[in-house]
């Protein structure tokens, strides 16, 4: 058992851009700990009955439309969820990103991905685990402001050789203009341990694969992910190395990649028997812990900015700021079907008026022939009004 010592001394780690400390961090363990095992076991329960959720299946739909639900109970807005289909053979399979908006660096994102198909049985741990884990981490983190966006990506067809992520890096990842800039990868596949074992480590995986360009900052990044699992959850951590799972189409695609690992191995993953009765629900909540101030840690949650004040603005923001010819609007949870932008100098006067219909979650605004200074800056919906000040340079 750590104590609240040990977790607080500063670990030093060597990156590529100098020493990095990572400490223990109180504001993200009060987060952390707002994770419940009521949640994760119900979700377990709530998955296994949704059957096997094999390609073509209703099964796999309804798990889709489950997923989607749940999201939208946390505060999700249906402009921050994308499903991103794909045909393979006479099957069409969806993958769903759900988007959560950075302050700081919007367009720098940390992706964290575990797949919701199975194969012959329900896959309650395989991965069943990994999405439940990924939920709570999406339901805590809804109102907590991050500086880098993040990406909860649920994957299908994991199963038939890893078909959605596959989809997922070439047409999306690949097919942005400029390509999607991608800060990390962390993936989640099977981490429900195994019923009458003791359960009290988890394996963190790295890269060690080709292309070896990027193995030494996944190295880097799963060291921290090792840190950041003794500071915010009572597991003990294995290194190991990736392989066969959703992260691997990042990997050869030479992005950063991480993941999580049950060290405990099911005996029932692809079998009938992969169901809860065979897991450890008390380990896959550890893991959920471990997991979310890992991915605070990875998006940098702010440690000064309260979720209150985030809120109380509807979690719209403004970037970049200062900026040039052009803002960009993230309309938060700010959920409306028309929006007037103002733009108002600091002598009342009105600049610039926009309106924003049938909206997307970011919408663009050219303010190019506006001078520079310092405006200020109004988002008008109905009854609801988000101002902030903007410097134009």
């Amino acid at each position: 058992m750590k104590t609240l010592y040990q977790k607080a001394l500063i670990i030093l780690l060597l990156s590529v851009n100098g020493i990095y400390a990572q400490t223990f961090i109180q504001g993200y363990a009060n987060v952390v700990n707002q994770a419940t095992q009521a949640n994760i076991t119900n979700n377990l329960t709530e998955y296994e009955a949704l059957g096997v959720k094999r390609r073509g299946t209703t099964a796999l739909q309804n798990t889709l439309t489950w997923l989607k639900n749940k999201y939208s109970s946390y505060g999700y807005t249906n402009s921050q969820m994308v499903e991103d289909s794909y045909t393979n053979s006479t099957y069409t399979c969806k993958n769903l990103i759900v988007t959560k908006i950075g302050t700081l660096y919007p367009n720098t994102f940390v992706i964290v991905c575990g797949h919701y198909d199975s194969i012959t049985g329900t896959g309650t741990n395989d991965n069943g685990s990994g999405v439940v884990s990924i939920l709570e981490m999406a339901r805590l983190l809804q109102n907590i402001p991050t500086e880098y966006s993040i990406k909860f990506v649920n994957f299908s067809g994991e199963e038939d050789g890893l078909l959605g992520s596959q989809h997922y890096v070439s047409s999306i990842v690949n097919g942005t203009n400029p390509k999607m800039d991608i800060r990390l990868v962390f993936n989640l596949d099977e981490v429900g341990g195994v019923a009458g074992m003791t359960n009290n480590n988890i394996t963190c995986e790295r890269d060690t694969g080709n292309p070896s360009t990027n193995n030494a900052m996944s190295n880097t990044k799963t060291n921290e992910l090792i840190t950041c699992v003794g500071l915010y959850s009572n597991l003990n951590t294995t290194l190991s190395y990736a392989y066969a799972s959703d992260y691997m189409p990042f990997e050869e695609n030479n992005e950063i990649i991480t993941g999580f690992f049950e060290t405990n191995e099911t005996s029932h993953k692809h079998t009938a028997t992969d169901l809860l009765v065979n897991m450890d629900p008390v380990y896959n909540y550890n893991v959920a812990k471990a997991a979310t101030g890992a991915v605070m840690h990875f998006a940098v949650a702010s440690a000064t900015l309260g979720r209150n004040d985030f809120n109380e603005d509807f979690q719209v923001t403004f970037f970049p700021n200062p900026t040039k010819d052009s803002i960009n609007i993230n309309l938060g949870v700010l959920l409306e079907k028309k929006y007037q932008f103002t733009l108002i100098d600091i002598n009342g006067k009105v600049i610039l008026e926009h309106m924003i219909e049938n909206p997307k979650q970011l919408e663009n605004i050219n303010i190019s022939n506006v001078s520079k200074g310092i405006y200020l800056a109004t988002l008008n919906a109905g009854d609801k009004k988000v101002t902030k000040k903007i410097v134009i340079e």
